[in-house]
This record gives C-alpha cells, sequence and structure tokens, in this order.
C-alpha cells in the first residue's frame, strides 16, 4: 500500500522509513483518504484527528486551527471519527484538543494569544470578526475580539513594523475602529511571552467596558 502522509508521519504497512519519517500501520477506511496531486493522503477531519490524538496538545492546537482555517473544516466534522475510534490510542487527548480548536487564527501567534486569554480565565473571544462598510463590503477585520463590550485584540507579527503599507493600515484601521467605540488591544510576541501581564491587561479592559471578567 502506498505511504499516506500525515505531516511527517505516514500510515503503511513496512513501519520502516527514512530518518525524519514517523510509520504507523493502522489501518485507514476507506472514506478516510484522498487523493491530492497524485498523492494518497488522509483527508482533512482525519489529519486534524490524528493530530490532536498523536501531537502534544500545545503543539496540536496551533496546527489543527492552521488547517481548519485552510480548508473550512469544522470540529463537529472530526465528531464521527471519535466516535468510530473509541479505543484507539490519544482518544482523551484529541477530545481535549478539539474543545481548544477554533480555526479561526491565521497563524501560530494567533492561536497562542487566544490560548493565553482562555487559560487566563477570560470569555473565549469571537474570532475574525469583520466590519462592513454601506457597501456591505467587509473592509476591516481583527483578529479577536468580543463584540459586546467592544474590544479586540491584535497581534501583531515582523510585518506591522517592517511594512510601511501594512504600518499605515494598522493605524487607519484602529482609527476607524476607536471611532466606532471599539478599544484596541495590540499584542507582540514579547507580551506574549508574559502571558499574566497581558491577561491582567485585557480583563481590566474588558471590565472598564462592562465585562464581569
Amino acid at each position: 500500500m502506498d505511504p499516506l502522509i500525515l505531516g511527517s508521519e505516514a500510515v503503511r504497512s513496512d513501519r520502516h522509513c527514512p530518518k525524519g519519517l514517523t510509520a504507523h500501520s493502522y489501518v485507514l477506511a476507506p472514506q478516510d483518504i484522498c487523493v491530492r496531486r497524485g498523492m494518497c493522503v488522509t483527508t482533512a477531519a482525519r489529519t486534524a484527528f490524528g493530530l490532536a490524538r498523536l501531537v502534544p496538545t500545545a503543539r496540536a492546537v496551533p496546527i489543527v486551527d492552521a488547517l481548519m482555517n485552510a480548508t473550512r473544516l469544522k470540529p463537529t466534522d472530526i465528531v464521527p471519527l471519535l466516535e468510530a475510534n473509541p479505543g484507539a490510542r490519544g482518544v482523551c487527548r484529541a477530545e481535549s484538543a478539539l474543545e481548544l480548536v477554533d480555526g479561526g487564527a491565521e497563524s501560530p501567534q494567533e492561536t497562542r494569544l487566544r490560548l493565553a486569554l482562555v487559560a487566563g480565565g477570560l470569555p473565549a473571544p469571537e474570532t475574525q470578526i469583520e466590519f462592513y462598510d454601506e457597501y456591505g463590503e467587509a473592509f476591516i477585520r481583527v483578529d479577536m475580539g468580543w463584540r459586546q463590550w467592544k474590544v479586540a485584540v491584535e497581534y501583531d507579527g515582523v510585518q506591522h513594523w517592517t511594512d510601511s503599507r501594512q504600518r499605515a493600515w494598522d493605524i487607519e484601521r484602529i482609527a476607524i475602529l476607536e471611532a466606532m467605540g471599539w478599544v484596541v488591544i495590540r499584542v507582540s510576541a514579547a507580551m506574549l511571552r508574559d502571558p499574566n501581564k497581558l491577561v491582567a491587561r485585557v480583563r481590566e479592559t474588558l471590565r472598564a467596558r462592562g465585562s464581569l471578567a
């Protein structure tokens, strides 16, 4: 049987494989396999299931988030696999991991930011909130936030500081959001390394806007 690739892992009868590739010999159902560019691979749902149960949760959630964002996969699409494989290794881990995925993140750092906020006891934020112009076209989108309190949280990657066009648009975009009554909290990589301080800042902002968080 041709190898079925799941990231750097493969499912095949012969578990011997080149260095850097992990092989598994479990049986895959026909509906869990598809062909992409002439290669047999696991479906998006089966790949997410495998990642969630075999990879440590802290690493798996950002990857599954990215997979969901790229494929429009939803957590409910993976439920049948959980139900069909109750005795599989790591199913409990998969269930826990899938409770944390969102699918709205556009980068691993956005996922880590969202998880830090939730782990800090804040309400789960909505991801990729869109704002529409008078013609009904989406012209602004924020990484995550809470509509009821008009608080947005944005992760600023390197491009937000090194790309002059991005920087100019960020300034204009935040001005527009503030004119609409929103508060925007911008988060850098350094801030994300101190989650307690970050969560305290966001909580203080939410409470100032009427939240009981």
